[in-house]
C-alpha cells in the first residue's frame, strides 16, 4: 500500500556568498576591454585564508544540523513505530507517543564563494524529466496498441466521474471539494501537476486528473481493483448495441494484460513505484484520460481513504478534507491525523505525519506546522476553489 504521495512544490534554497568589497578582490586598474580586473596576489591570499575560514565554519554548521535533524527524523520514526504497535495490541496512543518539537532549522552561515573563482556560477539544479500526457499516450499505444476514448468535452468526463462516484459511495461535498483543492477548482480531467496554470511549464510529479493520481498510484490501483473494473466494464457491455461492444471488448483484453503486468510484483508502494517508472507502467497511468476506465480509477483513490478508515473501525462519514491528509500523507499517517482527540491537534507538529523527504519538499506543510493549522488551512483552500466554474460545473452534475 502506498506510503506517502508525493509533493508538489518547490523547495527552499539558502544561496549567499562570502561579503567581500571589490577593492579586497581586485586591483583598481584601468579595464577598457570589459574583462574581469586581475586579482593582487597579497589581497587573494588574505581572501583564500578569510575564504577557508568560513568554510570550515559553514561545514561544521552543517554537520552539526545533520546530526540534529536525523536525529529528529528517526525519532520520528520511532515514535510512529510505537504508535503503530500500540494500536495493534489495543493499547491507547497518548500525547507522548508524537514527537511534540519543530523540527530543526538550519541557521548557520551560507556556503562562503570561492574568491580563486570570480566567475564560477552555482550550477543549475538538475531535475530529472518528469512524464507528461503525451508520453502517457505514447507509451500506451507502444506498449499495448492502446488509445484512450477522450472525452468530447469537460461535461462528459465529469458526468462519468459522477456516475462511478455516486455508486461507489462517495458524496458530493467529498468528490467537489477534493477536486477543488487537487485540481484548483478548474482543472479538466488531464490535469497534470506543474500544469495548472500553464501548459507549457515543467510538470512537477506525474500527479494527474480530478483527484491527482501519480502513476504509482494508477499502477496500484489496476493491480488491488483492476478485475473490478474489468467486471464493470463486461456489464456495461452487455447494455451496448452489438456494432459497439467489440471495441470495449479490446479494452477488456488490453486492461486485463495491464492488470498482469501490474501484479507481476508484491502488492508494495515501492515495488509499484518502480514498474510506474517503465514504459508500461506509464501506458497504465493512461488508462486515468480514457472515459470507460478513467473515472473508476479517480474514484477508487479516494474510496482506497475509505474503506481503509472503515477496516479500523471508522463508522462515521469522512469529511473532504480528512480525505485530503489521507491523500496527502498516507492513509496510516492521515487516519492517525483526523482522528486524534481535538484538543491534542494545536500541539502535534505536522512532521509527524510525513516522511522526511515529503515534509521537505511540502511548504504548506511546513507554515500549517501543527495538526490544527495544516486541517484548517485545507478546509478554507477548499471553500475558495470550489467556487470556480469547474467546481461549481462538477456538483451540478450530482443529484
Amino acid at each position: 500500500m502506498r506510503i506517502e504521495a508525493v509533493c508538489r512544490r518547490g523547495i527552499w534554497m539558502l544561496v549567499a556568498m562570502l561579503l567581500l568589497t571589490p577593492g579586497q578582490l581586485t586591483a583598481q586598474t584601468p579595464n577598457p576591454s570589459n574583462k574581469q580586473p586581475s586579482v593582487v596576489p597579497s589581497n587573494m591570499a588574505a581572501a583564500m585564508a578569510a575564504y577557508r575560514r568560513a568554510l570550515e565554519a559553514y561545514q561544521q554548521a552543517q554537520q552539526s544540523y545533520a546530526a540534529a535533524s536525523g536525529a529528529y527524523w528517526s525519532l520520528i520514526v520511532d515514535k510512529r513505530r510505537t504508535r503503530i504497535a500500540k494500536r495493534a495490541a489495543g493499547e491507547p496512543v497518548v500525547l507522548e507517543d508524537y514527537v511534540l518539537t519543530q523540527p530543526p532549522v538550519y541557521t548557520g552561515p551560507p556556503r562562503p564563494h570561492d574568491p580563486s573563482k570570480p566567475n564560477e556560477e552555482a550550477p543549475p539544479e538538475r531535475r530529472a524529466y518528469v512524464p507528461v500526457v503525451a508520453d502517457f499516450l505514447a507509451a500506451a499505444q507502444r506498449e499495448y496498441k492502446f488509445a484512450p476514448r477522450l472525452p468530447q468535452s469537460e461535461g462528459e468526463f465529469k458526468r462519468a466521474y459522477v456516475v462511478v462516484a455516486q455508486a461507489a459511495g462517495l458524496t458530493k461535498d467529498q468528490a467537489v471539494r477534493v477536486y477543488g483543492f487537487e485540481a484548483t477548482g478548474n482543472g479538466g480531467y488531464d490535469i497534470q501537476a506543474g500544469l495548472e496554470f500553464n501548459k507549457h511549464a515543467r510538470a512537477i510529479t506525474t500527479a494527474l486528473g480530478y483527484n491527482q493520481l501519480l502513476s504509482t498510484n494508477s499502477v496500484e490501483i489496476v493491480a488491488e481493483s483492476g478485475n473490478k473494473f474489468v467486471e464493470a466494464l463486461k456489464a456495461r457491455a452487455t447494455q451496448l448495441p452489438e456494432a459497439e461492444r467489440g471495441a470495449l471488448a479490446t479494452k477488456i483484453a488490453i486492461l486485463r494484460r495491464m492488470i498482469d503486468f501490474a501484479r507481476s510484483v508484491p502488492d508494495d508502494w515501492n515495488r509499484h513505484e518502480e514498474l510506474a517508472g517503465t514504459e508500461k507502467g506509464l501506458a497504465i497511468h493512461a488508462l486515468n484520460l480514457d472515459l470507460d476506465v478513467g473515472p473508476y480509477l479517480q474514484t477508487q483513490k479516494l474510496m482506497d481513504s475509505v474503506n481503509f478508515a472503515r477496516r479500523k473501525g471508522y463508522s462515521g462519514m469522512l469529511s473532504a478534507a480528512a480525505l485530503e491528509m489521507m491523500n496527502l500523507t498516507g492513509d496510516g499517517n492521515g487516519f492517525d491525523m483526523v482522528t486524534m482527540p481535538v484538543e491534542w491537534r494545536d500541539k502535534v507538529p505536522t512532521a509527524n505525519f510525513f516522511q522526511r523527504s515529503g515534509y521537505k519538499d511540502n511548504p504548506v506543510a511546513q507554515r500549517n506546522n501543527v495538526v490544527s493549522k495544516l486541517l484548517a488551512a485545507t478546509d478554507a483552500q477548499m471553500d475558495n476553489e470550489v467556487k470556480k466554474p469547474g467546481a461549481k460545473e462538477l456538483a451540478s452534475v450530482f443529484r
